[in-house]
């Protein structure tokens, strides 16, 4: 005898996604951006996931701008609140450099003038990865906040 269907509760999944251009204008622009998205969705300016967050669209974004940068084309940002997590997506349109894959970034030397975005983000994120873009040429870096609590976020999940 099959189980009776029990109905779910409908899963909003809240998304945020801007085109920006590939300067370092539209890096910081990303950052604020994400950073007033956290908050309309509940997650106030400095708590720890709002924190997190902030620095890993600014290095993600400082990435795509300073080494996935092709002129005249611009980066994405994309933020989304699926159950229990912020996922933060930057996304550019250079395919042929791709940065090293989670558990393959060297901590930089000291006296090293760059290098250090991946280590921050791999030590911010719970977890974050490497993928093709979706719609035309280029790389997406994800990474993901984890979210306790996120059930009494504006809504955010289903009905407690």
């Amino acid at each position: 005898m099959p189980a009776p269907h029990t109905p779910q509760p409908p899963l909003t999944v809240r998304t945020f996604t801007q085109r920006l251009s590939a300067t370092p204008r539209g890096a910081r622009l990303a950052r604020h951006l994400a950073l007033t998205q956290l908050h309309a969705w509940g997650i106030p300016h400095g708590s720890k996931a709002s924190d997190a967050v902030a620095m890993i669209v600014a290095e993600l974004a400082a990435n795509a701008v300073t080494h996935g940068r092709v002129p005249g084309r611009d980066f994405e940002l994309r933020l989304s609140l699926p159950t229990g997590s912020i996922r933060i997506e930057v996304s550019d349109t250079r395919a042929e450099t791709w940065p090293p894959k989670p558990g393959d970034v060297r901590p930089s030397c000291p006296l090293d003038e760059h290098g250090r975005g991946l280590v921050l983000v791999e030590a911010l994120a719970d977890r974050w990865e490497v993928v093709d873009r979706e719609t035309a040429p280029g790389k997406t870096l994800r990474a993901e906040v984890d979210l306790p609590g996120w059930l009494s976020l504006n809504g955010a999940g289903p009905p407690a």
